[in-house]
């Protein structure tokens, strides 16, 4: 009799602990551990110039004391574990990852590199006119005209938006006139909402 209770004892436990799991895996509430390894992993394969000021992250596939953030200096140089000064700006964030790997093959076998950008400081535009914060604004990667804009507080209320222009640089230090039909891309229309590069002038009239 004894032995009957303990073995129907034993089942109940076993078929509350099979609800609880099934519970768990479709309950919504309920969250799986989720990788995040490769969670900000899209600069690696960027075609992004890497410039000074800009931040970096550096891992080496498990060698975490060789893994962690580096700031490019004025000199266009990052500091790292073993190497020391290793040359980042003008490097592609992939094309940094291959020279840090290959100079740590003088200590590790087939070592493993990647390179994100995580904070651009290095590419500037420039605003000036009707807007309501004129000045430098700091580039993120494939910056509109638009996102520029607005980065600067948008137009003030004087501004002539179909006289906006862009100033673009040039080789041997010429420059470009660019103009802006704003209607346009506030409308949604990619054509006029213009990608800019760094050094642009927005100006706005």
């Amino acid at each position: 009799m004894k032995t009957a209770v303990i073995f129907a004892l034993v089942l109940s436990f076993a078929d509350v602990a099979l609800i609880a799991q099934h519970k768990n895996a479709s309950d919504p509430g309920v969250t799986a551990p989720q990788p995040t390894a490769a969670a900000a992993d899209v600069g690696a394969s960027s075609g992004y110039i890497i410039g000074p000021s800009d931040v970096l992250t550096v891992t080496v596939w498990k060698e975490p004391t060789l893994s962690g953030p580096a700031l490019v200096r004025p000199d266009g140089m990052i500091s790292l574990p073993l190497l020391n000064d290793v040359q980042a700006s003008g490097l592609t964030p992939p094309d940094l990852a291959d020279q840090i790997a290959q100079k740590l093959k003088k200590y590790y076998q087939d070592p493993k590199v990647s390179v994100v950008v995580t904070q651009i400081h290095s590419k500037l535009v420039f605003i000036i006119g009707e807007v309501n914060k004129k000045g430098p604004v700091e580039m993120t990667s494939g910056m509109t005209l638009l996102e520029a804009i607005s980065s600067a507080g948008g137009l003030t209320d004087f501004a002539n938006a179909k006289k906006i222009y862009i100033l673009r640089n040039q080789d041997k230090g010429s420059q470009i006139r660019i103009p802006i039909r704003y209607k346009e891309a506030l409308k949604g229309d990619s054509n006029y909402n213009v990608a800019l590069k760094s050094g642009d002038t927005i100006v706005v009239p």
